[in-house]
């Protein structure tokens, strides 16, 4: 089943009317709910006891603020994206606000900035701003004092100008004195192509063209750069809008339907192991899942929006609490917007080994929620008064024309709000209004400074630190050292040790200190910058090596990536030891195989020594390593690990057996050089434990390495081919043995066996041998299979039935065109329903390299399309039916589940969860199951990857990091890439959605699954 979810990926999303393809008698612009002014807004707020909200700025003064900082002055520069969300001619601004007579509200307005196209972030920068524009960074400066900026450079540019709930944004200065971007890939867009189709290009600085640069849109990675220094790097993980440190420099993210995940190893570490493959660097923390459930108090909101009652869906502008102005059990909390739902969520993060847990304050309310539908929270901020300021977009409208029906689209509506805006204050109850312009840091010695390094209040140490970079001199660094020493302020030592390392003074010695700081959030640290100091300081390293039994989980792991750049004998035995101290945190396993493979050598050997059945780490381990064996080492090695794992022992040492050799499969696949001729001896072994061997799992394994290597030129495979054969047609073997069989079959021409194939592909037959025999008879490079499918086809099972069409895209170069027309020909005349290649393939077909059969498959395959409509009308009915929940769940699950999970939970994760939709309208869920195809949903749109090998492979980038890529496929199949084996990757600008569910169930079957979609929670 294919449900097009059109709120699954966008910060904001979602507009007025629903964007259902039925016309519904009575359907126009609503006028229930209109905008209200800023005082009357304030009484619609329901917020966390304790604690009071007041308006600090609206229109006139601001419209359309999306972003906003407070400088060293008190000022308010804040960021206005008038364009959105169609209008790129340049009405972006920067305003600079002013609270001239101290009561705590601003009064004045100057324009700072005009003529920004889409401009999403901002942070203060030497003596201006910088300003997130795509596909720019900008620099701002105001030099005559007249608050306007006359200084405009472009720092930064290439990134992508895509659908501007993905533009690069939010500016973030990190404790380690880099700037951190929020940026992702570029969306595909199908309506407005024109408008937002670029995917971006390099990004560098345009004043060192020569200098760094970061190929195609940084690969959808997040930026950081030090301008001062042009220095610039991707990031490991990327986020959608917004992002945020903890008071350590931990970072989290934040995307559509998951409010909080954690980027829990970087870059670096990752670079240096190119045989290992990592696809996915970030952590989900909340403990109550992605798509987690809300709690909105808004009145009517279906009059206005596309979800009534509702799930995180447009979570945005992450904010982790570092104000200390709130009572102590805020302290670890985090915000998220989620505009949507027109409140702000919070969540307390906990500790959780090497990243951390999000869970609910309370079981069924938000800290900040309120009727009113145009309420739209979008950003947030921490004061220098440790207030949180929540940035109101205040729109009627906030979803993209590119996921809104053409009606919403011509209504004339886009725009209504487009002058307003507003900006509030939450403060504990009893706080008195903010007086900027006050004892800030605009006029602060050096020395008040670097006592300001210490502050409970985050604003004030990051705006000191920055501020000391710019002015500290030599002088003042022994009052910074000092600082690093003090007792009693572990922040003063944290931000004065970063502070003395961005202005390289920062001495060996002072880093040995910290190593052995009472405050493992100091050690941690500690260590990222011994790190940094490696080279030049060695002797830093048994100071290191000191902290292997550190308390701290969190310190070991540090330690643990740190010390995969020291290639000693003596780090190596700890990075053992501390991988065995919690080999059950994959981020663990990771930091440990992350070090050089040359480091490797003795790790496998010692998982081995320590290996428990019971403990699946163990098998995931030893897979991990062999197959970083199988991609790099010799040929001795790898024969010498393969005798080691088809050697005879117990039942329960198998395990690590399959392991081991399902590695080496892995690795032997990537590798680019060829195994010598002494391999053949191994190939011999492998074949007699294919056949031989008591574990299952040991022959599917052994089987792996021989489909990757082929069989050997020796007179034993003719007689293991004879044997296979013998096997595959005993109705007496056990099928698992008969599937491995044919398999093996497979490995040489079996156009000799097809006859026994075509024998074994009968209902009669097992499954898993009828699969198999097709994939054998597959293999044959001609249209043996197609032709034998489309005869059999009317008496093929559902079962079988995806597996047979999967035949038709053969990989072989001679065979593909021919199958294609076979499979086109049977479409056309009607033994084959179009719905039953599935839309990953329809995509395939239709971007097929001949011209011929993919204009052929273009006019064939969206003919269907245009009866969407119709279709969707006779399935009115449904809408007025009686319906049962507990039957949905069974249509859920025949149907629905290969694909779909609700709440991370019933079925598998190739298409959106559909937590997401549950509680929209009943006839745009049903207007989205039947004719799923009207648009891409955000991060569900197919890729073809081709390798360096000539394989060509389709799916969902489901995970990506700069060295490996995950595809993930229907069923729940996923492949991990190495980006080092790809020659091209291009978006293919369609969903992975499809369409037919009408030729599966009828109205009242429609009826109860969208029941049970309703209901369940």
């Amino acid at each position: 089943m294919g449900i097009q979810l059109k709120n699954t990926r966008k910060w904001l999303i979602y507009s007025l009317f629903a964007a259902i393809l039925v016309a519904e008698p009575g359907c126009r612009k609503s006028t229930t709910n209109s905008a209200i002014s800023p005082e009357e807004a304030l009484k619609t707020f329901e917020l966390e006891p304790g604690f009071q909200i007041e308006l600090v700025a609206s229109e006139p003064l601001v419209a359309d603020p999306v972003a906003m900082e407070i400088d060293e002055d008190g000022r308010f520069y804040v960021v206005e994206m008038h364009g959105y969300p169609l209008d790129k001619t340049g009405t972006g601004k920067v305003k600079l606000l002013t609270d001239s007579d101290g009561d705590g509200r601003m009064d004045k307005s100057t324009v700072f900035a005009e003529d920004l196209v889409l401009p999403t972030g901002i942070m203060r920068w030497k003596k201006g701003v910088l300003v997130t524009d795509a596909p720019n960074v900008y620099y701002l400066e105001d030099t005559d004092g007249d608050g306007k900026s006359d200084v405009r450079e472009t720092v930064l540019t290439g990134f992508a100008l895509s659908n501007p709930q993905h533009n690069v944004n939010s500016p973030l200065l990190g404790i380690d004195n880099w700037i951190y971007l929020a940026h992702e890939s570029a969306v595909t867009a199908q309506v407005f192509k024109e408008e937002f189709g670029d995917r971006g290009s390099d990004i560098l600085y345009p004043k060192r063209p020569d200098g760094v640069r970061l190929p195609d849109n940084a690969s959808g990675r997040s930026v950081r750069f030090r301008p001062d220094r042009y220095e610039l790097e991707p990031v490991a993980g990327n986020t959608q809008f917004g992002h945020s440190f903890d008071v350590w420099g931990n970072r989290l993210l934040v995307s559509n339907a998951n409010h909080a995940f954690h980027e829990v190893i970087t870059t670096p570490y990752l670079k240096r192991n190119p045989d290992l493959l990592v696809s996915n660097v970030s952590q989900s923390i909340s403990d109550h899942g992605n798509a987690a459930e809300v709690f909105p108090i808004t009145k009517n909101p279906q009059l206005q929006l596309l979800t009534d009652v509702g799930v995180i869906t447009s979570a945005c502008g992450i904010t982790h609490y570092l104000g200390g102005a709130f009572p102590a059990k805020y302290d670890s909390i985090t915000f998220v917007a989620e505009p949507v739902s027109n409140l702000v969520h919070f969540d307390k993060i906990t500790d959780k080994g090497a990243t951390f847990t999000a869970s609910r304050v309370h079981p069924g309310k938000e800290f900040l929620a309120s009727t009113d539908a145009w309420f739209r929270p979008v950003n947030m901020y921490i004061g220098p008064d440790g207030a949180l300021y929540v940035v109101d977009y205040y729109r009627q409208i906030v979803e993209h024309p590119e996921w809104m029906s053409e009606e919403v689209t011509k209504s004339g509506a886009l725009y209504n709000g487009t002058e307003q805006g507003r900006i509030y204050r939450i403060t504990s109850k009893g706080t008195k209004p903010a007086t900027f312009g006050k004892d800030l840091l605009g006029k602060a010695t050096t020395q008040e400074l670097i006592e300001k390094l210490a502050d409970k209040n985050s604003w004030w140490r990051r705006n000191a630190q920055r501020l000391l970079l710019d002015r500290a001199t030599a002088q003042d660094v022994t009052t910074l050292e000092a600082m690093t020493r003090n007792p009693s302020k572990p922040l003063g030592r944290l931000h004065a040790l970063w502070t003395l390392e961005g202005l390289g003074k920062l001495r060996p010695e002072l880093i040995t200190a910290a190593l052995k700081d009472p405050i493992a959030g100091v050690r941690t640290n500690a260590i990222k910058l011994a790190e940094l100091h490696l080279k030049t300081a060695p002797a830093l390293v048994p100071a290191l090596l000191a902290l292997q039994s550190d308390s701290d989980p969190k310190v070991r792991f540090q330690l643990l990536c740190t010390l995969g750049f020291v290639n000693t004998t003596e780090a190596s035995a700890v990075r053992q030891k501390l991988l065995f101290a919690d080999v059950d945190d994959q981020w663990v396993q990771i930091a440990a195989l992350s070090a050089p493979s040359s480091q490797n050598g003795e790790l496998l050997n010692a998982v081995l020594a320590r290996y428990k059945s019971d403990d699946p780490a163990y098998g995931s381990l030893v897979e991990r390593l062999s197959a970083m064996a199988g991609a790099s080492q010799p040929a001795k090695i790898i024969n010498q690990l393969l005798q080691k794992a088809t050697a005879p022992v117990s039942e329960e040492k198998s395990t690590w057996q399959a392991s081991l050799i399902k590695g080496v499969a892995q690795g032997l696949k990537r590798r680019n050089n060829t195994l010598d001729s002494n391999f053949q001896a191994e190939q011999e072994l492998l074949i007699r434990t294919f056949f031989d061997h008591p574990a299952a799992s040991v022959r599917s394994a052994s089987l792996q390495v021989l489909q990757v290597t082929g069989l050997p030129e020796t007179a034993q495979p003719t007689a293991a081919l004879q044997r296979a054969v013998q096997t595959a047609g005993d109705a007496k073997q056990s099928p698992e043995k008969r599937a491995e069989a044919i398999g093996f079959l497979a490995m040489r021409d079996a156009k000799p066996q097809t006859d026994l194939l075509k024998k074994l592909i009968a209902p009669t037959e097992p499954l898993s041998v009828q699969v198999a025999a097709l994939q054998a008879l597959g293999s044959i490079p001609d249209e043996t299979v197609s032709e034998y499918v489309l005869q059999k086809w009317p008496v093929m099972t559902p079962d079988i039935r995806q597996p047979a069409i999967a035949t038709f895209f053969t990989s072989s170069e001679k065979a593909r065109p021919l199958r294609i027309k076979l499979l086109l020909d049977a479409v056309e005349k009607g033994i084959i329903d179009q719905n039953s290649i599935g839309w990953p393939r329809t995509v395939g077909l239709m971007a097929n390299s001949d011209v011929d059969l993919r204009n052929r498959a273009r006019v064939l395959l969206t003919k269907r399309d245009k009866q969407r409509d119709e279709v969707i009308k006779q399935y009115q009915p449904a809408l007025e039916l009686a319906a049962t929940a507990e039957k949905g769940a069974l249509v859920f699950q025949q149907n629905c589940a290969l694909c779909h999970q609700i709440g991370s939970t019933g079925g598998l994760a190739f298409g959106p969860d559909l937590a997401t939709i549950r509680n929209r309208r009943p006839a745009s869920i049903m207007g989205d199951i039947l004719n799923p195809n009207l648009s891409i949903a955000d991060g569900y749109d197919l890729w073809t990857i081709t390798l360096k090998n000539g394989e060509t492979l389709q799916g969902l980038i489901s995970t990506e990091t700069p060295t490996a890529l995950t595809l993930l496929n229907q069923g729940g199949q996923e492949t991990t890439i190495s980006r080092q084996d790809i020659e091209s990757l291009k978006a293919m600008n369609m969903s992975a959605m499809t369409a037919g569910l009408e030729k599966q169930i009828n109205p009242q079957q429609m009826a109860d699954l969208l029941a049970y979609i309703k209901q369940t929670k």
